[in-house]
């Protein structure tokens, strides 16, 4: 199964496998000098038979057909350029890249840090995927050589397997847990936020051999994650709700910079580990969050506060990653959380039925009813600082009539770790405080345009 041609439950595991086999190592840092851009955030169900309409490059402008407004910040010299999205199952942002710019359309992960974008020239004989970049055409693209450090092996601040192509290029690979290859070359690119303003070159996978017709912009807390590489100091989204009924295409926001809802934001402290530290079941680079416990209806559950902790190893750690779908729990945590729901409505339960292997709270009932019985889910962490989860949206649509709470559990992942994934992010704005290594929550009515 491809990168984007997956099933809900397989796409936290792609990105997962991105997190530990693609990982840079070194935190974000210089965040002086930053940016403030906002841009399209598109969010689809992938399928071989869904065909994505490029969203208008017009965004450079900053205006544009779709609603794309540009708003002046005084006395910064950078602007917020504003847009709406579609979402259902992954996040696709639309980024101008290039010079003169070229729309990509690419998989927002903060769980990853390489950006990588397709790349073909555009020969008549051979059309290249849809929206893919042509280096042909941007005076600002270059190649990265054999001899440049990041693809020398076994160095510290790169880990993705690198080697020297028949040209003298840094060549790399990504091999998907699926068993999909996608490779190509380390490339030098800017993005192009308007004629006045732009990014640094920055470092790129530049993707040649792949199915797929979208990136990842890759956005951890490692040095060349895209937010590092440009000095944004922080960055935010909002996911709205979700909606299976034909037709409707709920949208939502993304700002890369300050946003003007923050005022209203509860923070909490990233969690930080020693660099030094080595912990093989960790991702040192994700956004990890001190959980607490999860409260079903008002029942606080029996879970113990370690559970949510990264210990010696590393396991346990809690992340929050808007390039996993659904919410991941390890076994201890999850099997209380199960133990509620057959409490609860366990002769709901649509018995023997593992939706994707991960998930096996599912019904094939009237989920209204459903989710009145169970109730509101929150997540806690410190500061009183919560993730409420309302009863009408507890139980997500998987198909064929089918509904799940959402959780799976992340040891049918191969992973020992607590995944929040986007599903549990609706009708939030989630906002990345790199600067001060925290990470915002705040109420919303994602789908309104105004957001």
């Amino acid at each position: 199964m491809a990168l984007l041609f997956y099933h809900l439950p397989f796409l936290p595991f792609l990105f997962l496998f991105l997190h530990f086999i693609a990982s840079l190592s070194s935190p974000t840092q210089n965040l002086n000098d930053t940016l403030s851009f906002s841009f399209p955030l598109t969010s689809l169900s992938i399928s071989p038979d869904v065909k994505v309409q490029t969203l208008s490059s017009s965004l450079v402008a900053g205006a544009s057909k779709h609603g794309t407004r540009r708003l002046a910040r005084p006395n910064s010299g950078s602007y917020n350029y504003k847009t709406t999205f579609k979402y259902s199952m992954a996040l696709i942002v639309a980024l101008p890249i290039g010079t003169p710019p070229q729309t990509q359309q690419m998989v927002l992960d903060t769980g990853s840090q390489l950006s990588w974008i397709q790349c073909h020239k555009k020969l008549a004989k051979k059309p290249p995927p849809t929206a893919s970049f042509d280096p042909s055409l941007s005076s600002s693209f270059s190649v990265l050589p054999c001899n440049h450090p990041l693809c020398k092996p076994r160095i510290p601040d790169f880990t993705l397997p690198t080697s020297c192509d028949q040209n003298r290029l840094c060549h790399y690979s990504y091999f998907y847990a699926d068993g999909t290859l996608a490779e190509g070359n380390l490339v030098r690119e800017k993005i192009t936020f308007s004629r006045s303003q732009s990014t640094p070159p920055l470092i790129l996978g530049c993707a040649t051999d792949s199915s797929e017709d979208k990136g990842i912009l890759g956005m951890n807390l490692g040095r060349f994650s895209f937010a590092s590489q440009s000095k944004i100091s922080k960055f935010s989204y909002c996911v709205p709700t979700r909606r299976m009924k034909p037709g409707v295409s709920p949208t939502g926001s993304f700002y890369l910079g300050q946003n003007p809802n923050s005022h209203g934001f509860q923070y909490i402290n990233l969690l930080a580990f020693p660099q030094s530290r080595t912990m093989p079941n960790m991702d040192p680079l994700a956004y990890t969050l001190p959980m607490l416990g999860i409260k079903m209806g008002a029942k606080k559950l029996a879970i113990p506060m370690h559970v949510f902790r990264p210990d010696a190893g590393g396991s346990g750690q809690t992340m929050i990653d808007s390039g996993s779908e659904f919410t991941y729990l390890v076994d201890e945590a999850y099997n209380k959380v199960r133990e509620e729901v057959v409490r609860l409505v366990g002769p709901r339960l649509k018995k023997g039925y593992v939706y994707g292997g991960v998930a096996d709270m599912c019904f094939d009932g009237n989920p209204v009813q459903i989710g009145r019985l169970i109730g509101d889910m929150v997540l806690e962490f410190e500061k009183g600082v919560e993730i409420r989860v309302p009863k009408d949206r507890v139980l997500a649509d998987v198909g064929g009539g089918v509904h799940c709470l959402g959780i799976g559990r992340s040891n049918m992942l191969g992973i020992a770790s607590n995944i929040i994934g986007n599903f549990h992010q609706q009708n939030l704005w989630v906002e990345f405080d790199l600067a001060n290594r925290r990470v915002g929550f705040g109420k919303a009515d994602c789908s309104r345009a105004a957001v």
